[in-house]
């Protein structure tokens, strides 16, 4: 509706412009014959009529410059208002784009805390690994050292088993030796006690 309004206007302005010009040129040509004519009335009517004409010629130009500027206001209007509207839509898409970015943001930090206690966990586990592995090395080095000390005290425990199976040996045949040397004492014995004649 706009475009087909507005090659009407211009054409209705066009025309307006011609007509101001067609009265300008008239009035000139009137003041131009009458001059020839060299009538005194004649010229002085013609001047009043070339002023009048000049006049309408005036206010009809002076129409269409006010025509001009209010439409080009209208004009200058419809664009603000285009203006407004696209600021808008840009300033609701900042807005959008604005609460999305919080969105995202908002979950990365969401990630990035969920993340964060998850090392601190692994990190508190890890330290519970190092510690456990503190101890059992310690266990460790202690079993090894009780090992070592078992090892030397069963070497010692052998030797004195050795020691002992060899007194006990010894003691064997002492007591052999004694057991015979106490059975000749009493053979001796029984044999002094018995008198000579029976």
């Amino acid at each position: 509706m706009a475009t087909s309004a507005g090659p009407s206007r211009r054409r209705q302005r066009s025309t307006r412009v011609v007509v101001a010009v067609l009265l300008l040129l008239g009035a000139a040509a009137a003041v131009a014959g009458t001059a020839a004519s060299g009538s005194w009335l004649a010229v002085t009517v013609a001047g009043g009529a070339a002023v009048l004409l000049g006049a309408v010629a005036t206010k009809i130009t002076h129409s269409e410059l006010l025509a001009t500027r209010v439409e080009a206001a209208r004009d200058r209007a419809v664009q603000a208002r285009g203006y407004r509207e696209l600021d808008t839509l840009r300033s609701a898409e900042g807005v959008e784009y604005a609460a999305d970015m919080q969105g995202k943001l908002a979950k990365r930090d969401a990630t990035v805390s969920r993340l964060e206690r998850r090392l601190a966990d692994t990190a508190e586990e890890l330290a519970d690994a190092r510690r456990a592995l503190t101890v059992i090395e310690e266990q460790l080095t202690y079993a090894e050292r009780e090992n070592t000390t078992l090892g030397e005290r069963l070497g010692d425990a052998e030797e004195r088993a050795t020691q002992a199976v060899v007194r006990v040996a010894e003691l064997e045949v002492e007591v052999d030796m004694l057991t015979a040397q106490w059975e000749a004492a009493e053979a001796a014995l029984t044999a002094q006690s018995i008198p000579k004649g029976a």
